[in-house]
């Protein structure tokens, strides 16, 4: 393939941009307020809780595709942690910034001075 950009690749970029530019401001376009249903707002509510665990508990219990088979890694102690903080401070105002600041405070020693 040469330096130069072909057309099909051009028509693609374009082809994109359109689409993004047209499903982002569909909601823009129409002149009538615009709700969604009842299912889908509460379906909503769920969606970070969701998205969170689905990034979040693999990358807990797993390394390189594969479960943590040893009880020394930073991560499950981190977790153990973190959760304790949580339901101990649970009614208080800072409870989630208190979860990862401790998490973080058992994770870093035992992963950066031990090595786990």
């Amino acid at each position: 393939m040469s330096g130069e950009t072909s057309l099909w690749t051009l028509v693609t970029i374009v082809g994109l941009a359109v689409v993004t530019v047209v499903t982002r401001s569909f909601f823009f376009i129409s002149s009538k307020p615009w709700h969604l249903p009842h299912w889908a707002q509460r379906g909503l509510q769920y969606a970070p809780i969701a998205a969170l665990a689905g990034v979040i508990v693999p990358e807990m219990v797993m390394t390189q595709g594969h479960f943590i088979s040893t009880w020394q890694d930073a991560r499950l102690f981190a977790v153990a942690a973190g959760a304790g903080w949580y339901f101990w401070r649970k009614g208080a105002g800072q409870a989630v910034l208190g979860t990862i600041l401790v998490g973080m405070a058992v994770y870093l020693p035992l992963h950066l001075v031990w090595g786990w």
